[in-house]
């Protein structure tokens, strides 16, 4: 009798543990709702807790955010979550989406380019996909520093110690030239004359004096010799 009572004793606390575990599980079960997302039945704000790479750059609690650009989320109980964008210089290694029972991990890799759509968290007990509770992005950002312009100077061109070479004058001698001796106005004709050449030819001058003299002369003895005739 007491073997059997021990033995029914046991098998009683068997199945009241087994029925406590299976309402645990129940009461913390999360199903895939995404082939794209690791589904995990447990609660995480930050990468830290979720044990994933990088930082939490982003969370749903701090919006607005000039980090990523996304639409949906938390603010009118969504169950999808879009990122559509990302900042320069932040590489993103994870988003998390926490509803219901669990969260879901996506990574990069399985999202392929942006947009990234219809991110949720996993299936609840019900199966159903729960409203979003909050998510959380986990990345690094590089910060690129300002680009400064070196200033440009101009060499200085090296002052040469050579002594310069003074300037030498060249003189130049004048050229003598022998000119014709200029003509006095109105001896252009070649008559020696002192007045001015006034286009009159006076050559004809000397033959009319020539013939003067010679028909005074020939008068002359002409008279000489009627008055010896006349005797």
């Amino acid at each position: 009798m007491r073997r059997r009572t021990f033995r029914g004793a046991v098998a009683v606390m068997a199945l009241t543990t087994a029925a406590l575990i299976g309402t645990a599980g129940s009461a913390l079960a999360c199903y895939p709702s995404d082939g794209r997302a690791t589904p995990v039945p447990k609660n995480a704000s930050t990468c830290e807790d979720a044990k994933l790479p990088g930082q939490t750059l982003v969370r749903s609690d701090e919006l607005p955010t000039d980090v990523i650009d996304i639409e949906g989320g938390v603010e009118n109980k969504d169950k999808t979550l879009t990122i559509k964008g990302v900042a320069k210089g932040v590489t993103i290694t994870a988003v998390v989406v926490k509803g219901g029972d669990g969260y879901n991990i996506y990574k990069p890799e399985k999202l392929g380019d942006l947009p990234w759509k219809d991110l949720k968290s996993p299936l609840n007990g019900g199966r159903q996909v729960p409203t979003i509770s909050h998510w959380f992005v986990c990345g690094t950002t590089k910060t690129t520093p300002p680009e400064t312009s070196a200033p440009t100077t101009k060499p200085s061109t090296p002052t040469s110690s050579k002594p310069s070479t003074p300037a030498t004058s060249t003189t130049v001698s004048p050229t003598s030239t022998t000119a014709p001796a200029a003509v006095p106005a109105g001896n252009e004709s070649g008559t020696g004359g002192g007045l001015a050449n006034t286009g009159f030819d006076n050559s004809w001058l000397i033959w009319i004096a020539g013939l003067l003299l010679v028909a005074g002369g020939g008068l002359l003895a002409l008279l000489k010799f009627r008055r010896k005739a006349s005797e």
